[in-house]
């Protein structure tokens, strides 16, 4: 899940707030709270990539090898734990259906050290039975039987950010693994986990027709019961930004996009989210918790929060730079910024994110979760099914294949 980055200004915490300021009174009425999932950022790599806007940073210790001994784990784990405990009366007695552990490379960090952080998670959250866990990892961390260890440390779900399988394009991407790692690091997802998830890339820098449909059909071959497949795009404050690479025509990029939905169909793979193709009960809840506008907490490095009660939205962030952060952390200051949503704002923050499903979403569940009307986004609507952007009866509103074709002008019919 991608979020947007906010401007924060770092020099001072916010102070801790009581839980009775989340309860004051206020202009929403919210009848129920969300799903509660709960983001636990983990901000070292190896190295960073060049086309990468997330809070992901590059561990000087860690030289060309994977070994993880100079990460300072104990901690960074002593921080999260201190975080974890400020936040809980924000959350106390909901429930977690899922856990999400991103990056950054999560499984830089050894196994143990997952171990204890899972653990630290359960003695202080209750969790769902059958609750989702994901961690993200990436061949180039990759070591024979790592992945079983993460399994038996706890975790459900792994996501390995494959990109591709040709090595001229991982080059190109500044990657840290080639080919040959990517085939074995899926290999030993595919006997170690029931479910999994590759993340591939497309519109590459120089890719071809051929070269990407060769990526997909590589990934297929390992049944893989989900695939994130995601368009390069130039970010800003990236390398790519001030280097910018020569990447496919949007027209290309668009029959990339069809040849992929096609080759994933085939396979039995359903577009349920607009980069994310899964086998039946495959979807990624934590994702699909998001894009319903569903609560989480988000604990680590840079995480953000966004967070239900009975009268307000509310949404946090922490602190960036990991040293800066676990500073703050021990001495439970872990957050940044910590504001309500604006009411005009809802209807786009909440259109942002369900939009992006296939199925879109219950007009009832636009009331429960943002506390307001269907009246707020009446003529929104209208417009949209004006043109054609969305279809729409007395109770459901889902995009239309042009739709998702332009889901940045969708959304936009919503912002206040």
């Amino acid at each position: 899940m991608v979020i947007p980055i906010v401007p924060v200004d770092e020099t001072v915490p916010v102070a801790p707030r009581d839980i009775q300021h989340y309860l004051r009174p206020g202009l929403l009425q919210l009848t129920s709270l969300p799903p509660l999932s709960l983001y636990v950022h983990l901000p070292w790599c190896l190295k960073k990539c060049p086309y990468c806007d997330f809070n992901s940073h590059e561990w000087q210790g860690a030289g060309s090898s994977a070994s993880n001994t100079a990460l300072p784990e104990q901690r960074y784990l002593d921080a999260l734990l201190a975080d974890l405990e400020a936040a809980l009366p924000l959350v106390w007695g909901r429930q977690v259906h899922s856990i999400f552990m991103g990056g950054g490379t999560p499984s830089l960090f050894s196994p143990q050290a997952i171990d204890r952080l899972l653990g630290d998670i359960r003695a202080r959250l209750p969790l769902a039975p059958g609750c989702e866990i994901t961690l993200e990892a990436n061949p180039g961390t990759f070591e024979k039987d790592r992945f079983r260890a993460f399994r038996a440390a706890g975790v459900t779900r792994l996501s390995i950010g494959v990109q591709s399988f040709n090595d001229r394009h991982l080059q190109a991407l500044g990657r840290v693994h080639d080919r040959a790692q990517a085939l074995a690091a899926v290999q030993e997802a595919a006997q170690a986990f029931d479910t999994f998830n590759l993340d591939i890339m497309y519109a590459l820098p120089g890719q071809s027709m051929a070269e990407l449909e060769q990526d997909v059909r590589t990934a297929l071959g390992f049944a893989p019961p989900h695939i994130s497949i995601y368009h390069l795009t130039i970010e800003p404050n990236t390398l790519f930004a001030k280097f910018a690479p020569a990447i496919p025509t949007d027209d290309d990029a668009y029959a990339m996009l069809d040849r992929i939905t096609e080759l994933t169909g085939q396979a039995g793979l359903g577009r349920y989210e607009i980069s994310a193709y899964a086998k039946p009960n495959h979807a990624c809840w934590h994702n699909t918790n998001y894009w319903q506008f569903g609560d989480y907490l988000g604990i680590g490095a840079g995480a953000h929060s966004k967070l239900s009660f009975a009268h307000r939205v509310v949404r946090q962030t922490r602190f960036r730079d990991p040293a800066r952060y676990m500073e703050h952390a021990l001495a439970g200051h872990a957050v940044a910024q910590d504001e309500d949503v604006r009411r005009a704002d809802l209807p786009f923050e909440y259109m942002l994110n369900a939009l992006r499903l296939r199925s879109g979403f219950a007009l009832s569940d636009y009331v429960e979760r943002t506390g307001l009307a269907v009246t707020s986004i009446a003529k929104a609507l209208d417009e949209a099914e004006r043109k054609g952007l969305i279809e729409r009866g007395m109770a459901h509103v889902r995009p239309t294949e042009r739709g998702f074709d332009f889901l940045s002008d969708l959304q936009a019919l919503f912002l206040a």
